[in-house]
């Protein structure tokens, strides 16, 4: 039994490092964004817009005013990356200490202290649903996701197991204008952009 697990883990492993392969080798050639899940690559067509990238410029601030001066609130690259469970997403928004960005290659999704998302208009199911069942399977504590289309949004907290697997228990939604809970820091969502 013992080896037909192994061999189910290395096949799903092999499978994994091809489809991340991939995902790298075509980086720069397609429009969008490329993540992976265990149902396999998650395409964003469209580049963020303008109201998109600002959401992502206001939470960095705001965040940053509030956060130590250990950590920071970085968007971009690298993706965060759990091999064993087969998932390598790249979310908007990391709060993570600047001691655990100096690794080669991506981040441990272990190391984050929380991720958010600001949703696509292109393909909101992405972070709505999705993320909501990667993130606490990589371990991400707190995943907090702005909603443009909307004006709303929700915190997730509290990862326990179910028989589906790690799920979050705790679930805060909030309208923009109100103030919103990120780990262990409140900052504003007033005059967030929204999608016209």
């Amino acid at each position: 039994m013992t080896i037909t697990s192994d061999n189910a883990r290395q096949g799903a492993s092999h499978r994994y490092r091809a489809i991340r392969d991939f995902v790298q080798s075509t980086d720069d050639a397609l429009p969008g964004k490329l993540e992976i899940t265990k149902e396999g690559i998650v395409h964003d067509m469209m580049a963020p817009v303008g109201p998109h990238e600002l959401t992502a410029a206001h939470l960095r601030k705001r965040l940053e005013k509030v956060i130590p001066d250990e950590l920071l609130a970085h968007t971009g690259e690298p993706d965060v990356e759990d091999e064993a469970e087969g998932i390598m997403r790249r979310p908007d928004l990391m709060v993570i200490a600047w001691e655990d960005m100096e690794v080669p290659g991506s981040f441990d999704p272990h190391t984050l202290i929380a991720a958010i998302e600001i949703v696509s208009r292109s393909n909101p199911d992405n972070d709505w649903i999705g993320k909501v069942r990667d993130y606490p399977l990589i371990g991400i504590p707190v995943y907090a996701i702005f909603d443009p289309r909307t004006g709303t949004g929700a915190v997730l907290t509290d990862i326990h197991p179910t028989p589906d697997g790690p799920r979050y228990a705790t679930r805060k939604d909030f309208v923009y204008g109100e103030d919103v809970t990120i780990g262990e820091w409140t900052i504003a969502t007033d005059n967030l952009p929204r999608y016209k």
